[in-house]
């Protein structure tokens, strides 16, 4: 039992990297474009991965029909990635912790749309709460002064967990006979795929080159540790404990996201952004609690 739970560093060190990679990808913004910096980070991450696979000796054998939904994953991924980091570019990385939290809170109206899953009064009362946070981060308290042009950035990411919440419901519905590293191994070749056309160009490689250390500082964080080393770590978590008590740490990341964004990039932690990234949690949990 005490072996088991000296492990339980590996998902929270996963959802660490994570949360503080919004505020590496709000550095490598002041340098690269939102699709230049997904390329790298998925071809690093991939990268990553690759090596590993061929350290423990992994299955490469290609099967079309997993392959063809590996491709549809990672269609919708590239898209979200794509939301995800134009958004972040627009608006503050304490913003976007908190906001990419509500997640769960799309997966449950989808169920409920597409799937004819229950939507009980109590996950209808936690969504009510959660997107009352949302209005009140997005807002900064005061509900009038919200538009849609002003407040793209918090839109787009809003946007990127709904992307994301379709990613994961499509995942939970499909059967692929590969094992969660070789899945995801192949998928962020898929991406880099799909990205890399509308991508390289002049300018880009241009600011590739020019790249200063700082910001290639972010990309391999980005890439080695928040692609490549953290889906690993989460996997492995997955595998080693109930999947609840592996998702329950993800109720962490915002507050490192909070944390790291004011410590590197000198963003103010304001009553109000505190007060409603904890109603967008407490929206949150009470959704998951069933």
């Amino acid at each position: 039992m005490k072996h088991k739970l000296l492990h339980f560093w590996k998902p929270l060190l996963a959802v660490t990297f994570w949360g503080a990679s919004f505020v590496a990808t709000k550095i490598a913004l002041n340098e690269l474009n939102p699709q230049t910096i997904i390329l790298l980070r998925q071809l690093l991450g991939f990268l990553i991965l690759f090596t590993i696979a061929l350290y423990t000796h992994r299955d490469f054998r290609i099967n079309l029909k997993n392959h063809g939904w590996i491709f549809i994953l990672a269609l919708i991924a590239a898209a979200h990635l794509l939301i995800q980091v134009t958004g972040i570019k627009y608006t503050s990385a304490t913003n976007t912790g908190w906001i990419v939290g509500t997640t769960p809170i799309f997966m449950a109206l989808l169920g409920f749309i597409i799937f004819k899953e229950e939507l009980s009064p109590l996950k209808i009362s936690g969504i009510i709460v959660a997107f009352a946070g949302v209005l009140l981060l997005i807002s900064r308290g005061n509900i009038l002064n919200i538009g849609f042009i002003s407040h793209k950035g918090d839109f787009l990411v809003l946007t990127s967990a709904f992307t994301w919440s379709v990613y994961s419901m499509v995942n939970k519905k499909i059967s692929i006979n590969y094992s969660p590293m070789m899945t995801i191994l192949f998928m962020f070749l898929m991406i880099s795929i799909i990205i890399a056309p509308i991508t390289i160009n002049h300018d880009s490689i241009y600011s590739v080159l020019h790249l200063s250390l700082k910001g290639w500082i972010a990309i391999l964080f980005l890439g080695i540790l928040c692609s490549g080393v953290s889906f690993v770590l989460w996997a492995q978590s997955l595998s080693e404990f109930e999947a609840t008590k592996v998702g329950a740490f993800l109720y962490f990341e915002p507050f490192v996201t909070v944390f790291a964004a004011w410590m590197f990039l000198n963003e103010l932690i304001s009553i109000i952004t505190i007060a409603a990234g904890l109603i967008i949690t407490a929206g949150v949990i009470i959704v998951n609690r069933e």
